[in-house]
């Protein structure tokens, strides 16, 4: 009589290494059981602890599209049948594997069909490969994880899941202190900042975020403001910035790319978390703005409401409703409308005609 063979569970990670996956990927590495082996096939890029748990195997893929290739073929050659393989990176295993094959989608370009054209074309052509993947090889899943009920709804409607489930699996790197909305009673200022944590890609709104500012400033207030924005990826928007900050002398600063642990440091230094974003599969800096005690000040969009309450909300395509948003949160009054009677609007207009 054979022995059964200890499962082990593969996460299949080639293409993450930087921002939010990067952070998950961590966290997830970290919290490997010491009776559980683990094989990780991770991105040459992708920097993990210095004392990683010692039931973890790592293996370095070099990120060419043929050193990834080898590594699929590897993994379907490694795993057995009472393995469990995590997809971590958006994309099925390109071979149908002896294990129980989860994905894990974070991507929310992958399952919904909107336009890509603002895009570089770069990234363009590597979203289409990903979506093309991911419809394709979807049949190679046996289960999907995604991280908020509308992101489950998507992935269901697109057709991938193919009536297999979809766990909603909100994973964040810590989970203390979080909470859908505040407790207290908040104090505004317009002299403490806010912070708009987020990374340059059209999505994130960064214009009609900076246009409502220019509006703030034409009414004479000036909140200060806090961006996250590489200015060597975003070199042309953070240009258009600056010429915004210079001509309506707004109080914004552009803090550059941080690291996550100074993204923390920060959420204790400013008042609010502004979140213009139109499209979202979960928005970790929400839950992070929460865990910190801020207010949020968003989106009235789905992706929003599945994670929190926000203290006040928006048209993101409006910069006239995003200035209104944190003008309600300042305090400061909108002035109502000049109504006038029949003689009123009458005398107006013969005025109006002299």
């Amino acid at each position: 009589m054979t022995s059964l063979v200890p499962r082990q569970l593969f996460v299949h990670a080639t293409n993450v290494h930087a921002g939010g996956g990067r952070s998950l990927l961590i966290a997830l590495l970290q919290a490997i059981p010491a009776d559980l082996r683990v094989v990780a096939l991770l991105d040459m890029r992708m920097v993990i602890p210095d004392t990683p748990p010692q039931s973890l195997e790592v293996k370095r893929v070099m990120p060419s599209a043929w050193q990834r290739l080898k590594a699929e073929w590897w993994l379907a050659k490694r795993t057995r049948q009472n393995d469990v393989v995590l997809c971590f990176g958006n994309l099925p295993a390109l071979f149908r594997l002896r294990g129980r094959t989860v994905v894990f989608v974070q991507n929310r370009y992958l399952v919904d069909a909107v336009s890509l054209d603002s895009f570089p074309f770069k990234v363009r052509l590597r979203l289409q490969v990903e979506r093309l993947w991911l419809f394709r090889k979807a049949g190679n899943a046996d289960a999907f994880i995604v991280q908020t009920p509308s992101m489950r709804a998507l992935l269901e409607s697109s057709g991938m899941a193919a009536r297999k489930p979809v766990h909603v699996l909100p994973f964040v790197d810590s989970s203390k202190g979080y909470r859908r909305r505040l407790d207290r009673t908040l104090s505004t200022t317009v002299d403490r900042p806010f912070i708009y944590v987020a990374s340059g890609e059209p999505h994130k709104n960064h214009r009609n975020l900076v246009q409502a500012w220019c509006l703030l400033a034409q009414e004479g207030l000036f909140p200060s403001l806090w961006l996250t924005l590489d200015d060597q990826i975003n070199s042309e928007l953070c240009g258009w910035i600056d010429q915004q900050t210079r001509q309506f002398g707004l109080r914004l600063n552009n803090l550059g790319a941080q690291p996550h642990e100074q993204i923390l440091l920060l959420y204790t230094q400013v008042q609010a978390l502004v979140f213009p974003s139109t499209f979202e599969s979960f928005g970790l800096p929400l839950i992070e703005a929460r865990q910190a005690g801020l207010a949020v000040i968003a989106s009235e969009l789905d992706f929003v409401r599945d994670i929190l309450d926000p203290e006040h909300v928006f048209d993101p395509r409006s910069p006239a409703s995003i200035a209104r948003a944190v003008k309600r949160f300042l305090g400061a009054d909108e002035k109502a409308l000049p109504l006038l009677n029949g003689a009123e609007f009458l005398k107006s207009l013969l005025d109006e005609c002299d």
